[in-house]
């Protein structure tokens, strides 16, 4: 009975410290990138835009749909690893 309950908590914490970097990658491109950086990186040509338009257009949502799956994958690794998978 302790035994499942240390592997719940361990379980969790993985779990917790996943989605905490998932969402600092997140609020560092769609925030960091796009409103901080935006003059530094408002040289830098890419697509025919310059790059900080382009963090703050298309980089924020695709990093967003790239941290889904990333997600996704770990999440299923994890449960893998705890018992938990189906």
């Amino acid at each position: 009975m302790a035994d499942d309950k240390s592997n719940a908590a361990a379980y969790w914490k993985a779990n917790v410290r996943l989605i905490a970097g998932c969402l600092f990658v997140w609020a560092l491109v769609s925030y960091g990138f796009a409103i901080l950086l935006r003059p530094l990186l408002s040289g830098i040509p890419i697509g025919g835009t310059d790059l900080g338009f382009w963090f703050a257009q298309q980089g924020s949502m695709l990093t967003f749909i790239v941290l889904i799956f990333f997600y996704a994958w770990k999440m299923n690794r994890l449960d893998e690893k705890y018992g938990l998978g189906e």
